[in-house]
């Protein structure tokens, strides 16, 4: 019983070890097999890796070649491009000074350029970070001493002080709180009065507010034009005037006390002639002059220095056909002599007393330009569209001052008026010859 009783237990030991034996053995194929295929998909994974890696090179150096051959423009006229934003500039603005040209884009910063360097080999610029945010919109102070920017996430007026440094170059600091939330729709545009009593935001809908400096709404206006495509601040700081839907432009004056403080805003007058919609408008500097485009093909130049509180309406001084489209900007230069207009990405300039298409530009930016403006000599007209700023001469502008001269030197009869037009005739040509000999980048 005991023997067979071991012999048992041997022979179940024995199929034990057997199994145990089996078992191991299948383990160690199992291992040798999860091995191989692990080698295998090490293998594939390299391959795969090593064709990403290269696809990735191809890809850089595809971004590269693409970098390289980013949009190019080359014109006559074009004074200088300058780059500097990574990424596309939306808003475009001259100091009253003239030193300086502020520009904002949605890479977060606005940069500070000097207008003595437009014509050098190197655009250095000064930046100003937006923290959390970036503006879509940027305006300077009266003194070109801070700005005012709109932030697209924030939807508010920020404030920025520029100071200048030991070493003479500028820091800029953000005030402390930004301006409350007010428009229910997209901002079009703001503005500071060159007198400094205001400051003024427009949005899409029909809603024009009227701000002190410290963030008060001061009045709103309802433009009732359905919809608003374009509001601004004349440069005399007296004005705030609207276009939309509707085929006029409608002009306010914002009234202030004799001790600085604010009355109300007062309807002056309206530009009526157009018989569609009104894309964008523009004063010369002495807000003596308007120019307004237009959806029905044609720009008109007019002429607003009357006294609308006698009644007296603006006349109408000139209807030019012209190419516009939806989002269409105008500059009218600050003597009121050339006339600016986007359609696109292609920029015309007419000369305002004739109605002459002097000069066009195709494919200005590889997007519509977006702002267009003169500086306040009247030298260069810049405008934006992605990320290169485009500076071009002022060409028309010289052609027209020169003509205007030789007319006044005609009808001059005093002898040291006769030599002074001769001299600034020839100073004037001498500067356009000088821009039209330039040779073509």
């Amino acid at each position: 019983m005991e023997v067979s009783a071991l012999v048992a237990l041997t022979l179940i030991l024995g199929a034990l070890v057997i199994l145990v034996a089996l078992a191991l053995s299948q383990r160690k194929e199992e291992i040798r097999e999860e091995t191989e295929q692990a080698a295998e998909f090490a293998a594939e994974g390299s391959v795969v890796k090593g064709a990403a890696s290269k696809k990735q090179k191809q890809e850089k150096q595809r971004s590269r070649k693409d970098k390289a051959s980013q949009h190019s423009f080359s014109h006559q006229l074009l004074a200088s491009s300058l780059k500097g934003h990574s990424g596309n500039v939306t808003c475009l603005d001259f100091s009253s000074n003239g030193k300086y040209l502020a520009s904002c884009s949605d890479d977060r910063t606005v940069r500070i350029w000097s207008t003595k360097d437009f014509l050098d080999r190197e655009h250095k610029c000064l930046r100003a970070n937006v923290e959390l945010d970036h503006a879509t919109l940027v305006r300077f102070s009266p003194d070109s001493r801070a700005f005012i920017t709109w932030l697209a996430n924030g939807d508010a007026i920020r404030i920025f002080k520029m100071t200048k440094k030991d070493d003479g170059s500028l820091s800029f600091k953000a005030a402390a709180d930004d301006f409350p939330q007010k428009h229910k729709a997209p901002i079009l545009n703001i503005g500071i009065a060159e007198t400094g009593k205001f400051i003024m935001s427009a949005s899409t809908d029909t809603s024009i507010h009227v701000w002190d400096l410290k963030g008060e709404v001061l009045a709103s206006i309802n433009t009732n034009q359905i919809t608003n495509s374009y509001a601004a601040i004349s440069p005399c700081g007296r004005f705030v005037a609207s276009c939309g839907f509707t085929p006029d432009v409608k002009v306010w004056e914002v009234c202030f006390g004799k001790g600085g403080e604010f009355k109300e805003v007062a309807r002056a007058f309206d530009l009526k002639g157009h018989s569609a919609g009104v894309h964008a408008f523009a004063f010369s500097n002495d807000s003596h002059r308007m120019v307004t485009v237009s959806k029905d093909g044609t720009w008109k130049l007019w002429n607003t220095d009357v006294e609308y509180k006698k009644q007296q309406d603006p006349y109408l001084l000139k209807t030019v056909p012209c190419a516009s489209s939806e989002g269409s900007r105008v500059a009218l230069s600050p003597d009121g002599r050339v006339v600016a207009i986007s359609d696109g990405s292609n920029l015309a300039m007419y000369n305002a007393a004739t109605g002459e298409l002097e000069e066009e530009m195709h494919g200005v930016h590889s997007e519509e330009i977006n702002d267009l403006r003169f500086d306040i000599n009247g030298r260069f007209l810049v405008c934006s569209g992605d990320k290169a700023i485009r500076v071009f001469h002022n060409a028309p502008g010289y052609r027209a001052a020169i003509r205007d001269m030789q007319d006044m030197l005609k009808k001059a009869q005093n002898e040291a008026m006769k030599q002074r037009l001769q001299q600034q005739i020839k100073e004037a040509q001498s500067a356009l010859d000088t821009v039209l000999a330039a040779p073509v980048d």
